[in-house]
């Protein structure tokens, strides 16, 4: 049988088949979780419904929920739900095990939920402060925005 290993998801792929280990759903990627992580994860795919309109979306190995952009995203890992929010200031919690800068306004904080009853206060709280956060950014952009190219002086042609 002719055919190669794909380099990201190592499946044997046959010569004459359409392969995209890309493209995957929120289904294929929390079919594995145990009781407890699918739990969790129920609650935090609620909680974050119940901010408002958003796009969910899974993108190879995790779960992103944007407004103009990402706004956080959950990688299912076999023991933990590893959520990844961005805020606009660095937070100083227990729960947060890294934080980095992912631009100038965005901070970005790596969060390990493991059971349902980690997803409440302060963790949901800073959610919706990342939901808020996206809006704030997003209409900033579009408002009063500055332009880095200067506009070009307008020619009036002699009569």
């Amino acid at each position: 049988m002719s055919g190669r290993e794909c380099y990201h998801c190592k499946q044997w792929i046959k010569d004459d088949e359409e392969h995209d280990c890309w493209t995957t759903t929120e289904a294929a990627l929390t079919l594995e979780l145990s009781d407890d992580l699918q739990d969790a994860w129920q609650r935090l795919r609620e909680t974050a419904v119940s901010f408002g309109d958003q796009r969910i979306y899974a993108s190879h190995k995790s779960i992103m929920f944007s407004r103009k952009s990402c706004y956080f995203f959950v990688r299912p890992k076999r023991n933990f739900l590893e959520l990844c929010v961005f805020l606009g200031r660095t937070l100083k919690a227990p729960q947060v095990r890294h934080v980095d800068r992912a631009s100038k306004s965005k901070v970005y904080h790596i969060i390990h939920i493991r059971h349902r009853d980690e997803v409440e206060a302060p963790v949901t709280d800073w959610l919706r402060e990342a939901y808020e956060l996206s809006d704030a950014l997003a209409s900033k952009g579009k408002v009063g925005a500055k332009s880095k190219h200067k506009p070009k002086a307008s020619r009036i042609s002699p009569p």
